[in-house]
This record gives structure tokens, sequence and C-alpha cells, in this order.
């Protein structure tokens, strides 16, 4: 019988409750496979025998960083298949016979480098199951959940050498994607009563701002991380690598910019965009609204307010045009309203968001700097709306600059990350030269992510400019679509962005294969 090596932690400071640690001896003691040995890193000895004194294990004493205290209990580790149980901030339970579908999972899959498995979530009285994505190219995200429990086969781990012990912070995220390169990565699903283990939440709660809240050393390290694993497969493009560009649109437009806010059954936000972008310090500009909610949309009525006839329209300030469509797709507004616009540059605009005044005269600075920048992307303030209707600052929210997106490393870096800076903009002509936002005709869209594709695409065949300052106020309340959404949601749209990932890779090996 094939031998099993089991590596967890334990921790004296941590201090988990002893119930919890009492079902965490308990379910390595009554695995129902035959063969595993148990190796437990630490920090005090005696604090371990006293709470898994049942069980024999192989002490491996604790040292500063996670990548040293792995590889040392690796080098120990006796097993051809390693079960690592990363328990460090989080009690973890393992069902009876976890082992027993792991080792069948190694029977059937002999290309198999590394498991990983949905599993229950005990968050306070709360019990629920977290049904994991499945792996493949486009998962490059250093945020994708693959849980707390690996089960590795050593030849894997030695063949990319364990952790790297330079890497300090992801070193789980570095590992799986070294193993991915040489190995398949297979994910054990589960519909219900099928986890493979229990963890004790944290208490935290999903936000698409985390990425952007996480340490500078954690983000560089991560960027690194990814931008290796690039390198290795064949999809890094280097600083100054264009793809060529297909110069299909030679546009001559009247006025210097479009500003297009996609919009559905929002009219209590829309006026207050409308005035952000006719309060602008450039005036050659105008504002295209289209409506996606049909003929009964009541956004509709309040924008004809600013329109000709209406009561607040005023000659002296930018047109505002109005195009009413009654199918729901974002891509869909942006790409008509992109046909229809006057301007030179498309500037991003959402409904419940505002412009910042000098938000266009900032954009249009970064464009003279340089004629071979296609696309813009500005920083921006986060501030609330409140129930009397007003808005203020987040104060503890700082100016979020995207500093991801450097000149030389952006566009492989955003690969990682979910976030494709805000506000965007991009030379009118440049957008028809990549083919138009996504109209929902990617795997897994739906209504998310037409503007990320967008912005991949670009950044292949032009440079990204950059605007430092705050130009944009993105606005919080209860009913946007892009703050503390539900697990579904989040796995939804990470579906959709990751197979654009995928797609993106793919294009960028063939195109790096060609050089």
């Amino acid at each position: 019988m094939v031998k099993v090596s089991v590596i967890l932690h334990h921790y004296k400071a941590k201090a988990f409750k002893e119930a919890h640690v009492k079902a965490e001896l308990e379910g390595l003691k009554a695995q129902t496979y035959g063969n595993i040995e148990t190796l437990i890193i630490g920090d005090d000895k005696g604090s371990a025998v006293k709470a898994f004194g049942d069980l024999d294990f192989t002490w491996v004493e604790c040292q500063k960083d996670l990548a040293k205290n792995m590889n040392k209990a690796l080098s120990l580790a006796k097993g051809e298949w390693v079960l690592i149980i990363d328990n460090r901030e989080n009690p973890v339970m393992m069902k009876k016979a976890a082992i027993d579908g792991f080792m069948l999972g190694a029977e059937r899959h002999e290309d198999a480098g590394l498991f990983y498995t949905s599993y229950e979530l005990e968050d306070g009285e709360e019990v629920r199951e977290i049904h994991l994505l499945d792996h493949h190219l486009g998962r490059v995200r250093d945020n994708m959940d693959y849980g707390k429990v690996f089960f590795v086969r050593k030849a894997a781990l030695d063949a990319v050498g364990n952790f790297d012990e330079n890497v300090k912070y992801n070193g789980f995220y570095d590992l799986r994607l070294r193993i991915s390169e040489k190995y398949t990565l297979y994910r054990i699903a589960n519909r219900y009563s099928g986890s493979y283990y229990r963890v004790v939440a944290a208490g935290k709660k999903a936000d698409v701002f985390d990425y952007l809240k996480a340490g500078k050393e954690v983000q560089l390290e991560a960027e690194k991380v990814c931008t290796e694993h690039l390198k290795r497969i064949g999809a890094y493009m280097p600083p100054g690598v264009f793809v060529p560009k297909k110069k299909t649109y030679q546009d001559e437009p009247s006025l210097t910019a479009s500003v297009i806010i996609p919009v559905g059954n929002r009219p209590e936000f829309i006026g207050h965009a409308i005035e952000s972008v006719q309060r602008q310090t450039v005036q050659d500009i105008e504002v295209i609204v289209m409506v996606n909610g049909g003929d009964g949309d009541p956004t509709a009525g309040v924008v004809k307010k600013y329109m000709e006839g209406g009561e607040k329209y005023d000659p002296g300030k930018p047109d505002v045009r109005l195009c009413v469509l009654d199918i729901n797709s974002i891509g869909l507004c942006l790409d008509l309203g992109v046909k229809m616009a006057r301007g030179k540059y498309y500037v991003q605009l959402d409904s419940d968001d505002q412009l910042i005044e000098n938000a266009v005269e900032k954009l249009l600075e970064v464009y003279k700097s340089d004629p071979e920048i296609g696309m813009v992307i500005g920083s921006y303030e986060v501030w609330e709306k409140h129930a009397d209707g007003s808005i203020s600052r987040v104060e503890d929210m700082p100016v979020v600059t995207h500093g991801e997106w450097t000149d030389d490393n952006g566009r492989n870096n955003l690969l990682r990350i979910n976030g494709a800076g805000a506000p965007r903009s991009a030379r009118i002509e440049v957008i028809k030269n990549v083919g138009f936002f996504s109209i929902n005709d990617d795997p897994y869209a739906r209504n998310y992510g037409e503007d990320y594709e967008l912005v991949l695409k670009i950044s292949e065949q032009y440079r990204i400019g950059r605007v430092w300052d705050p130009i944009y106020k993105v606005v919080r309340h209860a009913g946007g679509t892009d703050h503390a959404i539900d697990q579904h949601t989040i796995d939804r749209n990470d579906n959709a962005k990751d197979w654009m990932r995928k797609e993106t890779i793919l294009r960028r090996q063939a195109f790096n294969r060609k050089k």
C-alpha cells in the first residue's frame, strides 16, 4: 500500500478552540486509509504533544517562514503522496475517508500532480459548502480559492524543487503555478455532503477591493511569481514588444471626447453622472447615455431633461445624447455608443459614479505625451452614498492608483488581478481596431468582463498611459454590483475573466512562437 505523508501545523500562540483542535486530531486518527505518517510543524513541541498526544507524529521545529518549514518537513516525508493541510490560520478537520478518496484520484489520473477539493466552511453556527472552481490555464489569479488542503505527488514536488525559499508571502500560489507547468491539477467537486474536510472561518467577507488592500510587498512578490510563470510557459510580453496593429479604421472626429454611460433603471444616479461631465474643464465633449432597460426605463426621462427642450438643457454645455435599447447588454451598449461617438477619445463613466472636473483634461495630457498610447488608465477615490442622497469621501480608503499598472509589466500583471483600472479612456479608432467590447459572446460572460477583455487586447498592441491623480469618484451604495457581492456571483465573474485570461495566454503564446 502506497504511503501518504500528512503535514500540518500547530502553533501555541494561535490558541484555537479546544473543540476544534480535538476535531483536527480525531480527523487524522480516524482516517480509513491504512498507511499514513504525520509530520507537525510548530513552535512548541510540548503544546503539540498535549494537543496531539494520541497521534504518532514527527516533530518539525518551526522556523521563520513557510517555505523553510515546508521544505524541512518534505525532506523528512517518506510518502509517495503528501497531504498538505494549511491550518496556520484556520482549524482544518479532515473527513475520515478523505485520504482514501484522494488515493483513488491518484489511481485514476496518472498525470496528476496535485488534487484540491471542495470543503465545508464553519462560520459561527452556520456550516455551508464551498464549491471550488476547476483549474485551467487561465487560473493565474493569486486570489483564486484552492482551499486549505492539497494532495500532492511527491515526485511533482521534487520536480519543481519544493517551495521556493525566496518567496515569503505567496508560497502556495507559486508552488501550484510551478506544478501546473509540469503536471495536471485536478479539482474533486462536491454537490452536497461530499466535502473532504471542514475549515473554521476567520470571519472575513469577500470584497472586490481586497487585492488593492494587500500590502505593497505582498503585491510585488505576487506580481513576480505570476510574471515568472508567464515567462516559463511562453506567455510573457516584454516591454516594447507589441502585436502588429490592424489599422482598419481611420476616423475623423468632430469632438475631442465622448463619455459613454451604459445604464439600466438608475434614474436617481444618472443626473449626477451627466452633470459631472458637463462640469469638465474641457467642454469640447459629449455625453452618450445608453439606456438598456427598454422604453419603460425611467432613466431615459431623466436624461431627456438635459437634452434640447428639457428643463435642465443648457446650450452652452456639452451635448447629451440618448439611445434606448431593449436588450440588457453592457458590451452592446458600449459598442453602439462607440459607433455613435463623435469624439476622438472614449471616456468611461458608470451611471452611479462621477468624473472629477479635470478628468478629461488630465487624460488628454497623457495622450499628447506619446502618440503610441492607445489607452489611458486613471486613478479614483471611493465615495459613499447616504440615505439623504448626498455622497462623502470614504476617508480610510486611499486614492486607488492602480500601481500594478507599470509601464514595463502592467499587461502581464493584469492577468493576475481582476481589476483593469478606472477610469479608462481609449482612442475610439483603437477600440474598433481590436474588435470592440465583448457582447456576452465569451464563455461564462453575463454582463461582466467586457472591458477587461478589451484592455487585455489593447495592451498587446498599444502602450497604456497613466494618470496618477484622482479623476473619478466611485460611489458605493446598497444597490451597487461591485461591492460585497455573494460567492455565487464572485464565482460566475471569475469564470468569465479566467476564460478571458486563458484565451489571452494562448494568444500570447502563439505570438511569441512566431517571433
